[in-house]
């Protein structure tokens, strides 16, 4: 039981990542994803077309667009090791739900703190998706005292370290939405997440 479940493919996590190479791939044949008039044209989240526009359906949009090859390429590969793991951990309907609360929920948070800050910015990409996956991660191997699949707590724990790090110490990039992102993944996988059972002739247990 326990290894079908792991050989199960991720269906549901590869077609997201598919969903952002095309829409990647579409919008460069239009004009160019590292133009920021461009990418609000096409839906990319900006403040003001949210708060006067009502264009709400930017906090979706905007998690499927990535400015430039090495920015999509750097969150598909992300998404691609760790994705899978908590498709199955969560269930293919239930990833689906957890990785869209995380990644509007994270555009949410980034739109709440540039508007009290009065700092209006251009953002795009799935990371804040993304660490909501690390969070939710980090929840279930805690869960499974410390181990999940191939994942453990340090694994993941230097990872998201390493991410929050790389990002805080680099330009353009949209921290409170990582963080947002990971606090959101740990909160929804506590809702959504429930550990699996083994069975001991008819009865089952949980797994510790």
């Amino acid at each position: 039981m326990g290894l079908e479940r792991y050989r199960k493919t991720a269906y549901v996590n590869f077609t997201i990542i598919a969903v952002n190479v095309l829409v990647f791939l579409f919008l460069e044949t239009q004009g160019s994803t590292e133009n920021s008039r461009f990418m609000i044209a096409h839906g990319a989240l900006f403040e003001p077309s949210l708060l006067y526009d009502k264009e709400y359906w930017r906090l979706l949009t905007a998690v499927f667009m990535h400015f430039g090859m090495e920015h999509l390429a750097n969150n598909m590969l992300l998404l691609f090791v760790l994705g899978d793991n908590m498709e199955r951990a969560l269930g293919k309907v239930k990833y689906a739900v957890f990785y869209l609360i995380c990644g509007a929920g994270a555009n949410v948070a980034s739109v709440f703190f540039n508007v009290m800050t009065d700092d209006y910015a251009v953002s795009a990409g799935a990371s804040g998706a993304i660490f909501g996956v690390i969070g939710g991660l980090l929840y279930a191997v805690a869960v499974n005292r410390g181990r999940l699949e191939d994942l453990s707590t340090r694994q993941l724990a230097i990872l998201a370290g390493f991410s929050l790090y790389h990002g805080f110490t680099s330009s353009g990039v949209n921290n409170v939405a990582h963080v947002a992102g990971l606090v959101l993944g740990v909160v929804t996988a506590a809702v959504l997440y429930r550990k699996p059972k083994r069975r001991t002739g008819w009865i089952e247990e949980d797994i510790w």
